[in-house]
Formats: structure tokens, C-alpha cells, sequence
């Protein structure tokens, strides 16, 4: 960085003083006034909550049919669909419900296609599938195969009648019908569904232009396991003529749909250049990359398997009503589906159009898809940047050339006095680091003991500013102050020797002046260290830490740094400091804000196994998240402070705003959930007939209450004091996929409501060796559920098949396991197989281990079995009655539904 003024500390001549040290000998009246600090700070935290709303609050007005026309987009329009959809309830594949959605959305897309231009070609299709497997292994689907049947899919190929060769060059536009069991699913996803019937009612007017095609893929099974868009892209005639693929999806609901992965540069540059309103985050996509998101969307198929280039698009306001109740119309903000809606429909107009898109994704799905990333955000959601990744990676790469090489001259001028001044600064920012994380992180761990929540902020995320905020940014104070209180003394010990002719009080000036540049200057390499780290590991979003890291040593190079190593140091100006953060909190500040309310939001159901993890975690992972961010985004603002008035006052209003936070919550004036926020709690009647093959005859009947929600259930069971209910970790249920570690059973009134003719069979069929290979045939009957999930002990099972019918779904090899099991996930509708055998291929090295050790280890069943049925026993009934608004179940592809058979087969009885 350049050299400040304070440079002057290596020479050993005695310059002379500087005026402004000169005419001062009240150096106190210089320090900055507790007022001014606040201000700063007031503006640096507004500022930063003003480009979040406008960035990511700032919705278009919705337009009605006659405002749109033709040719348009209409909100008003497509949320008619959205009214039916949600009003059918909940609409999960194999429910009579989705079938009435199905038709729906095929009744709509025939009524658009009367309406056609009559130089467009518009073909409607009720796409059947086949029974299939999807053998998708990375990610979320490792160790997992995932099997479908009987599903429908409503499929709208739109081309213009007279260019043949538009129906080989289809983009494909897509999104899903079904719902899990637990939500009508207002934004995930029939908000989405709404858009597509809108986008392709004013494409059928545009397409006689259009020199490729669009296909309208309407599918369902997504939520299944990505089946519906596996099965499209396996199976279905047109899959071929895909070039391109746009996904639309939802996170949460309402907002802005976000663009949040994309292959290509070529692409995202298509989009920026047209979209209306840009809403684009490519920090998006290395989070949802790096695995921390438990989820996945279609377009993973498309890419993965179709080999396809495209876009991927989601809401994300509100996560924390994904899957549950709460995902109602009433959430979906006005202009959300306009915002969606009129930027796909110039995207699609101006790709369909141009026969340069279509050439770039012809060649794309023959290049490597590393050669074509790019680096994309946009500001304020007006414009869109997009740049190729291997620009980005030069131009890091440029930029950490250059800072090293004038830290290190820097440095080389300044001797051993600067080398250790420069290591001081640094051990400044890591004091920062650890005294922020440790005081929020305790705060963290004592709030599961004060509060009737572990997270008892869910439903208010603004109390973390208070609860984490106000600990985190005293922490990060207090450690800067030590590293700043060590660097005086080091500076001081440096100006007593090289200029021994100073007055104390002038000395204490102007050490502490120079060391308040050094404090600011560290600022510049903590971000430089986030910058190597990011341009080293490709990381997209460490753009963001290009911005912080050269806009500050610009403004500081500008406003501070001079030439002359003889001139005494002065006082930071405020100006630099405005100039300093200028860009950096116009750039990234909304897209921080809203990475921790996806955050807080995604705590409602972090447990991915209900009781797998401390009740603190939780709030561990928002406290850190928070400190971090406060000690990267406040180290240049803090720096101002130490030489200042305002430190005890700053203290004392964290405390209090801590404080109050503390209050609020502890005393439940502000709730943790509400009606809207709510708790998942989950209810399912389970008949356990894992015991049967070991000599009983009849199975278990009880029902399970567990939540994804970290913490216990002492609070519902308020409620349901008259059901029974016995809670603790001795009450684990093994759901096959994953497992109840800590829950609650009631065995009270659990007989009623479902029939021994239900409960799933598995039976041996052959058992066998030839050529030194053990193979053993297991006969599944899954009796009325088309919905089951069956796990394969990996410990004895080298390989297995799955055949229906005689014919191979799953064929032998690359089976992945976790914690020792493979699961075949299964979901299909009505008229799905229920039958089926699998074939086992024992390992040669099975060790066969007794009973005991086996159940010592947790692999005593050589498979598990676990079929659902969506329906409401008279006690599961009863239970969802007397829980609390508050509470919500909520639905994922692992979860059962709320009537769930187990059973098994030993290691020791094959």
C-alpha cells in the first residue's frame, strides 16, 4: 500500500515538525467527538439496510391483463393460476389432488394454444412417463437411487410454423406442479407454474419471429428427488432438440427470483443485456456448490445429466417458510411474479430471436463448462455485471501482484521498525476475529438456558442484531483496541529513539496517530488474504473482496498517503473513510443482509436427523456468521474510533441494545414463532413391524412427534398433556433414510386408523452361491404405498439389482454408501408397481458378525423398509388438532408421511 505519513518512523534524522503538531499543544480537542463516530456509524448501518431494499425489496408494479396486452406479461393473470393451485391444498405426487392440478395447468395451456398467432406451431402434450431410476450420486443423492412411475407431466413446445429447423433448437423452460405433503406450496411451486401458463400465453403471440423454439416443461416429482425433470430428459422424444434449459424454483417465497446459477458467460451476458429488473448473485451459487444448502433443483438434472447450458432461478424471501404451512398466497408479495415474469419473457424473446444464442449452446454442450464460467451480480438491481471467470482470475491476480509488491516495498523502506509495526497491525485484526466470535458465540450457547427457544429469534431475525450484532462489534472493538494499545507501544518506543526531542504529549499525538493508520491499513490485508484464498479455490463471489479490498486503498492512496517520509502523520480524514466504503457497501451489503436472513430462515429445519444435533448449534452458526461479517465489513469504520471520545459510549450502547434484545426474547414479549414463523413439528403414526421377522407377531403402534427445529418439544406437549406422550433420546426411530434421535411416542389410541393388510412385506426368495458369489433374492411387496424408501446394509452387500416385471431398473455397480447404507428412494403415482425383486450380491469379505455385534454396530438388518401413506389416523388427527398455531410439519423427500410401515429383515435370518 502506499506509504502514510507515519513512513517517517525508520529514518533516524530528526525531521522537522509538522505545523498542524506544532500549533497544537491540546491535542484532545482533535479527537473525534462522540458524535460524530455515531453518525458515522448510524450512516454506515442505514446506508447498508437501504441498498438491501432497494436491491432486493424494490418490486415492480403488477400489471393486469389489459395493461399487458397481448404481448405481455400480467400478474394479475398469472396469480389466477396460482389461486387455483394452492386452493387444491397440498398436492404431492400420487394425491388426487395433483391429478386435479395436472389437468388444470393441461385445460389452461389448451386454452393458449387456441389463442396462438397463426404463423406458430403449438404443440400440447400429456407426457406419461415410464418407471425409471436416476442415479444421480453427488451431493445431496449420495449414497441414494432414486426410482419413479406413473408420473404426468404437461409439456408446451412453441415454434414458429414455417422454420423446420426450429423444432431441433427448442430452449427448454421448466418448473414443477407438485408439492410436498405438507404446504399447498404457493411459491414452491405454483407461483412458478402461474409464470410459465403467463410467459407462454404471450410467446405464443411473439414466436412467428423466433428462429428457435420453446418448450414448456410442467412436470411433476420434483420434489420427490428431481424425478419428474430425470424422467423429461431420459425418456421424452423432444429431449434431443434441448439446447438450453431455464429453471424456475423457489426457496422461500415472494421477492425477486433471483438468478443464482449459471454455466455460461455467453448466457448470463444474454440475460443482463435484457433483463428489466437484473437480480443476479453469484455468491448465490457458491454457496448452494459448496453443499452447505441441503438441497437441489432440476436444473442439476438438466446439466448434469441432459449435458444441458442454462440459467437457474429462485425465490428466496422467507425461507423459513419452505415446506410448511406458511407457504400460502398470502406471503407472495405484489410485483414478485411481475418482476419473474417480464424479465423471462425479454429473455426469451431476445434468445429465441438471435441465432448467435443458439449456436453459442450448440458449442457449449461440446466445451468444458469451466471454460465458460463467469463471474456475475448485479448492483441494486438495476444493472447486471457479467465478466468471464478467467478475466476475473487475471485481474485478482493482477490486483494481488501489486498490492504484495508495494506491501513488500513498503515494508523493505520501513526496516525491522515497519515489519514489526505491519505485524502488530495484523495481530490487531486477529484479536478482532477472536474476541468477536468468542463473545457471540457465548452468547449463543446461553441462549437454549435463557430462552424458551434455542432459537428464539426465528420468526423476528432483526433481534440479531441486538442478541449476536451488539456482542460481535464489542468484540471486535475490544481486539482491535489491544492490537491498537500494542502498536503504540512499539511506535512509541521507535519515536523515543528516532526522535528523542519530542514533548510527551506531542509524542503520544503522534503515535497515535501513526498507529490508527496502521490499523486502517490492516483492513487492506485481511480482505488481500480473502482475495488469494478466493482467486486460488475459483471462488466466484471474491469479487466482493476485490471491492473492499481496492476501493479503501484507493481513497486512503487519494486523500492520505504523501511522498515525503519527513512530515509528521495526521488525522484520518472523515472523507476518506466515506469514500473508502462507498462502493464496497453499494456492492455487497444487501447481498450480506440477505445471506443471514436465508440463514436464520434455513435454522428452522437445520436438523436434518430431529435431535442429531445441539440444541446451540444453531445459533452458533448465526453468531459466527454474524461476527465474521462485522470484523470484515467494520475493520476500516472501527479504526476511527480508538482516537476518540466515543469508546465508553459505544460500549454502553451495545450493552444496552444487547440487553434489550435479551429481554425481549428471554421474556417471550416478542415471540420465537408465530402463525406465519412457525416451529417444525412433525406427527406420524407408525406401525413398526421391524420385529416381526425376529419371532413376534404383531406389530407396534404408536405415534412420534419430532421437529427439525433444534430443541425440545416441552412447549407443544403444554398442549397435549391428555395424548400420553413420553419424550427423550431413548425414543430413536430409524425412518430408514434418516433417523429420530430425539422425539416423542404415545402408544394411547394408536390402533385405529390403519389395517395389518398394509404392513409391507419382505421375503426370501433364494438364497444361493455360484462362482464364490453369495446372491440372495428378496421379494418387496410395499402393499398400497407407492411412496417407500428401503436402505441395503453395505457392510455385508458388495452390489445389488432391483428388477420389475423381470425387467433391470437398477443395475449392478457404483453404489455409493452413507454411514454403511445405500437407500433406494421410491415415489410414483397411482397406478405405480408395488411389487418388486431385489437381487443381493454378497461381499466377499462379509464377516457375517454375530447378532450382538452387529446390533452393537447398528447393522443388524441386512434391509429396511419404510412405505407411507398420506392419510390422518383418528390419533394423528387429534395431535395436529391440539398443537399450537405455531407449529407446522414440514415435508421433504426423506421425511414420511403422516402414516409410515416399517419393517426389516435380519443379517442372521438370511
Amino acid at each position: 500500500m502506499p506509504r502514510g505519513r507515519g513512513s517517517s518512523v525508520s529514518t533516524h534524522e530528526k525531521p522537522k515538525d509538522d505545523e498542524a503538531v506544532n500549533t497544537n499543544p491540546d491535542h484532545s480537542r482533535h479527537r473525534r467527538t462522540t458524535y460524530l463516530l455515531l453518525g458515522l456509524l448510524i450512516v454506515f448501518l442505514h446506508g447498508s439496510w437501504s441498498v438491501y431494499r432497494i436491491q432486493f425489496a424494490n418490486l415492480p408494479l403488477p400489471l393486469d391483463a389489459e395493461q399487458a396486452g397481448k404481448r405481455g406479461f400480467s400478474e394479475t393473470s398469472a396469480l389466477e393460476h396460482v389461486k387455483y393451485l394452492t386452493g387444491l391444498g397440498p398436492h404431492p405426487v400420487g394425491s388426487d389432488s395433483l391429478d386435479l392440478a395436472v389437468q388444470y395447468v393441461y385445460a389452461v395451456a389448451e386454452k393458449i394454444k387456441k389463442t396462438a398467432h397463426w404463423e406458430v406451431d403449438v404443440q400440447l402434450e400429456l407426457f406419461h412417463t415410464n418407471i425409471g431410476a436416476n442415479h444421480l450420486a453427488g451431493g445431496l443423492f449420495n449414497g441414494k437411487t432414486l426410482m419413479y412411475s406413473d408420473l404426468k407431466h404437461v409439456i408446451l413446445r412453441v415454434v414458429p410454423k414455417y422454420l423446420p429447423e426450429a423444432e431441433e433448437n427448442l430452449i427448454l423452460v421448466s418448473s414443477h406442479i407438485d408439492t410436498v405433503s405438507t404446504t399447498e406450496g404457493a411459491g414452491d411451486c405454483s407461483s412458478c407454474v402461474g409464470v410459465m401458463l403467463e410467459l407462454a400465453r404471450g410467446v405464443v403471440q411473439w414466436a412467428h419471429g423466433f428462429k428457435s423454439g420453446v418448450l414448456f416443461l410442467f412436470n411433476t416429482g420434483e420434489e420427490e428427488g428431481l424425478d419428474g425433470a430425470h424422467s423429461f430428459i431420459t425418456q421424452h422424444r423432444w429431449r434431443n432438440s434441448v439446447r438450453f434449459a431455464v429453471d424456475l424454483e423457489a426457496m422461500g417465497i415472494s421477492g425477486k427470483s433471483t438468478l443464482f446459477q449459471g454455466t455460461d458467460h455467453w448466457a448470463l451476458e444474454s440475460y443482463a443485456a435484457v433483463a428489466k429488473y437484473p437480480s443476479a448473485q453469484i455468491a448465490s451459487q457458491d454457496v448452494f456448490r459448496s453443499g452447505a444448502i441441503k438441497s437441489a433443483t432440476d436444473f442439476q438434472i438438466y446439466h448434469e445429466v441432459g449435458g444441458l447450458p442454462g440459467l437457474d432461478f429462485a425465490y428466496t424471501d422467507m425461507t423459513s417458510v419452505y415446506h410448511t404451512k406458511n407457504d400460502k398466497m398470502k406471503h407472495l408479495k405484489p410485483g414478485s411474479l411481475q418482476h419473474n415474469g417480464e424479465n423471462m419473457l425479454a429473455f426469451l424473446v431476445h434468445a429465441t430471436t438471435s441465432p448467435k444464442f443458439m449456436k453459442d449452446a450448440v458449442q457449449a454442450k461440446q466445451e468444458s463448462t469451466e471454460q465458460n464460467e463467469a463471474v456475475f451480480f448485479d448492483i441494486l438491481g438495476k444493472y447486471m455485471v457479467v465478466y468471464p471467470q478467467r478475466l476475473a482470475t487475471m485481474f485478482h491476480n493482477s490486483i494481488i501482484f501489486q498490492s504484495l509488491l508495494i506491501w513488500g516495498t513498503s515494508l523493505l523502506m520501513g526496516g525491522w521498525p515497519g515489519i514489526v509495526s505491519f505485524g502488530l497491525s495484523c495481530l490487531s485484526n486477529i484479536l478482532m476475529f477472536i474476541f468477536s466470535i468468542f463473545l457471540s458465540v457465548v452468547v449463543a450457547f446461553a441462549l437454549p438456558h435463557i430462552c424458551s427457544f434455542p432459537v428464539a429469534y426465528a420468526a423476528h431475525p432483526w433481534l440479531v442484531v441486538g442478541l449476536f450484532g451488539s456482542p460481535a462489534l464489542l468484540g471486535a472493538f475490544v481486539g482491535q483496541h489491544v492490537g491498537f494499545i500494542l502498536l503504540k507501544r512499539h511506535l512509541k518506543h521507535v519515536y523515543s529513539r528516532t526522535k528523542p526531542g519530542l514533548a510527551h504529549n506531542m509524542l503520544e499525538h503522534i503515535v497515535s496517530l501513526e498507529a490508527e493508520r496502521w490499523i486502517f491499513k490492516s483492513g487492506f490485508v485481511q480482505w488481500l488474504i480473502f482475495l488469494i484464498l478466493g482467486t486460488y479455490l475459483k471462488v466466484g463471489s471474491s469479487y466482493i473482496a476485490l471491492i473492499w479490498l481496492v476501493s479503501p486503498a484507493f481513497a486512503y492512496g487519494l486523500m492520505e498517503a504523501t511522498l515525503s517520509p519527513a512530515r509528521s502523520p495526521k488525522q484520518l480524514k472523515v472523507v476518506t473513510l466515506v469514500l473508502a466504503l462507498a462502493a464496497p457497501v453499494v456492492s455487497s451489503s444487501g447481498l450480506v443482509i440477505r445471506m443471514v436472513d436465508m440463514i436464520i430462515g434455513s435454522i428452522v429445519r437445520v436438523d436434518r436427523n430431529p435431535g442429531d444435533l445441539p440444541d446451540w448449534l444453531g445459533n452458533v452458526v448465526v453468531a459466527v456468521a454474524i461476527a465474521v461479517i462485522i470484523c470484515f465489513t467494520f475493520v476500516y469504520l472501527l479504526s476511527y474510533a480508538h482516537i476518540s471520545g466515543a469508546k465508553r459510549i459505544l460500549a454502553v450502547l451495545l450493552f444496552i441494545f444487547f440487553g434489550l434484545a435479551l429481554a425481549l426474547v428471554s421474556s417471550g414479549i416478542v415471540p420465537a414463532f408465530t402463525e406465519d414463523i412457525a416451529r417444525t413439528v412433525n406427527v406420524v403414526h407408525v406401525v413398526d413391524a421391524t420385529a416381526v421377522n425376529t419371532g413376534n407377531t404383531e406389530p407396534l403402534s404408536y405415534i412420534s412427534l419430532f421437529s427439525n427445529t433444534p430443541g425440545k418439544l416441552t412447549k407443544e406437549l403444554v398442549d397435549l398433556k391428555d395424548e400420553d406422550f413420553s419424550c427423550g433420546r431413548s425414543k430413536t426411530i430409524d425412518f430408514v433414510t434418516f433417523t429420530m434421535k430425539y422425539g416423542c411416542l404415545s402408544y394411547e389410541g394408536s390402533n385405529t386408523g390403519w389395517s395389518k393388510s398394509e404392513v409391507p412385506v419382505l421375503s426370501l426368495e433364494n438364497d444361493s452361491v455360484t462362482d464364490d458369489v453369495r446372491r440372495t433374492v428378496i421379494s418387496v411387496d410395499t402393499k398400497s404405498s407407492t411412496r417407500w424408501a428401503l436402505a441395503i446394509n453395505k457392510h455385508e452387500i458388495d452390489d445389488f439389482t432391483v428388477q420389475v416385471d423381470l425387467e433391470n431398473l437398477v443395475l449392478r455397480g457404483n453404489k455409493s454408501e452413507i454411514d454403511g447404507w445405500h437407500t433406494i428412494q421410491f415415489a410414483g403415482g397411482k397406478n405405480s408397481p408395488t411389487k418388486f425383486q431385489l437381487i443381493l450380491f454378497w461381499s466377499s469379505n462379509s464377516t457375517h458378525a454375530s447378532l450382538k455385534q452387529a446390533k452393537s454396530e447398528g447393522h443388524s438388518f441386512l434391509v429396511k423398509l419404510r412405505t407411507d401413506v398420506n392419510r390422518v389416523t383418528p390419533k394423528v388427527s387429534r395431535v395436529l388438532e391440539k398443537l399450537p398455531g405455531w407449529c407446522a410439519p414440514f415435508g421433504k423427500s426423506t421425511s414420511p408421511y403422516t402414516l409410515a410401515f416399517l419393517t426389516a429383515l435380519p443379517v442372521n435370518n438370511i
